[in-house]
């Protein structure tokens, strides 16, 4: 069982008091920016030490005995000591304004290779700047009551661009073209709170997991309730997954059921494989490989093709790789077959796999616990969430697997992230209630049009063959 996670999300919400409560929810509200205060001018001044050893001592005493007495006491001068007294001072370096010295003169470049040989090599192939990565959020907004629980899946960003986070009992929507937030249900503590969120592909529909191991099916442009899907599973449902019309649904119970949503006998397929809480559920790019992660550090890869209505659906391939809970998974956008997985705590692990063999590519260990993970949707990179000890996102080259940012700024583990439409701002969603918002994956490359060819005169005029 990996560290940090909730037995109970009920015995969490009784152990708070209700005046904290209370307190808690006039000092913050859900969605609000937060401004970072600017210090006063007068703190964090620095020092600057000269270098003696970078200093000209001879000159400095002249310029501050000698050399002031002419400004004070001007002499009676002519044009021929005037200019003799100007080539003296340039031949004895004596033009110089500073006395004091900050730091050591750079050394002079030396030319290896000549500029004409250089320029010749630019205009053969010219360098790919390299992407500015920004490292500090561009947005923060205040998540209060967000549930710290590494197995629930609480943030997901729809295709009409709409960001969908749980607080507590209450999921809200933050509509990222304006700005605006709405609130578009909340639960009963009974049945609360809530466990995981997924848009469905249209942007609409979305799907809303609950502690009570129901899921109920909401509008969201009418803010209204379209149905519950009941009797799938036995406890809380953390995990959700959409392909098309199928909701798959991942629970504590170690279930994954599809559910149909257009017909009234919801559930059409069980897999049944892991041993405990299912904590990861990711649909391939074609919509014929599932890819699940639990608790008992196990990740299956499930074929659609293969599913049954009468029995329990058989894996492909169970891959036992993993020392710790397997909850972060992305299919990679530019190859159908390659998967990554994150560890929990006791792994810190990012391992990739051939889904059609089942073979593990490349194991690399990240130093945290690895939540959540994001394939960029333009380059060859990926993005990852982590917890203790630096709670930070590290944006990954691959295949190398070489660093290229690591973005910090949440003070607790970084539990969620989703990805904009565009592909182009990630947002996560950390223990410390925040919720930011990175520029890390930057704008896609505008390819330019193919120049048009110049038309032919009298193209358009009738040939006599």
């Amino acid at each position: 069982m990996d560290a940090g996670s909730l037995s109970s999300s009920t015995t969490k919400t009784q152990s708070l008091s209700s005046n904290t409560t209370t307190m808690k929810t006039h000092c913050r509200s859900p969605l609000r920016e937060q401004f970072i205060q600017r210090k006063n001018s007068k703190e964090n001044l620095d020092r600057f030490i000269p270098n003696r050893s970078a200093m000209d001592f001879d000159y400095a005493h002249y310029m501050l005995t000698e050399g002031a007495k002419g400004k004070e006491n001007p002499v009676v001068s002519s044009p021929s000591r005037d200019a003799y007294r100007k080539q003296l001072a340039e031949s004895l370096n004596m033009n110089r304004t500073r006395i004091l010295a900050f730091k050591n003169k750079p050394p002079a470049p030396v030319d290896l290779i000549p500029h004409e040989s250089c320029s010749t090599l630019h205009q053969d192939k010219p360098a790919k700047t390299r992407r500015y990565i920004p490292q500090t959020s561009e947005r923060t907004l205040d998540a209060p009551d967000l549930v710290d629980d590494y197995y629930l899946n609480l943030l997901d960003w729809g295709s009409a661009n709409v960001l969908a986070i749980a607080l507590g009992t209450t999921v809200y929507l933050w509509d990222a073209t304006n700005g605006s937030t709405s609130e578009l249900v909340t639960v009963d503590d009974e049945n609360g709170p809530i466990t995981s969120v997924s848009w469905a592909p249209d942007g609409r529909h979305i799907a809303v997991g609950l502690n009570n191991s129901e899921v109920q099916l909401w509008d969201s442009a009418s803010n209204k309730q379209l149905r519950t899907l009941r009797g799938g599973h036995r406890q809380r449902v953390g995990s959700l997954a959409w392909n098309n019309h199928i909701l798959t649904t991942g629970g504590m119970d170690g279930r994954i059921i599809n559910n149909d949503v257009r017909v009234r006998s919801h559930i059409v397929e069980t897999y049944r494989g892991h041993e405990q809480e299912v904590c990861g559920l990711k649909w391939s790019a074609s919509g014929q490989q599932l890819a699940s992660g639990g608790n008992d550090n196990l990740l299956y890869i499930w074929d659609r093709a293969m599913a049954s209505s009468n029995s329990a659906t058989q894996w492909v391939h169970r891959l036992n790789d993993h020392t710790s809970a397997v909850k972060a998974l992305a299919w990679c956008p530019f190859q159908g077959n390659l998967l990554a997985s994150g560890g929990g705590s006791g792994d810190r692990s990012i391992k990739f796999w051939n889904t059609h063999t089942g073979a593990c590519l490349n194991s690399v260990d990240t130093g945290s616990q690895v939540c959540s993970l994001l394939w960029s949707k333009n380059e060859r990179e990926l993005l990852s969430g982590h917890g203790f000890s630096q709670n930070q996102l590290t944006l990954w080259k691959y295949p190398s697997m070489a660093k290229m940012a690591e973005l910090t700024g949440h003070t607790s583990r970084v539990l969620f992230m989703a990805q904009s439409p565009d592909g182009c701002t990630v947002a996560s969603a950390a223990a410390d209630e925040t919720l930011r918002f990175w520029n890390v994956f930057g704008a896609p490359e505008v390819t330019k049009p193919a120049p048009k060819t110049r038309p032919e005169p009298f193209s358009n005029v009738t040939r006599i063959r």
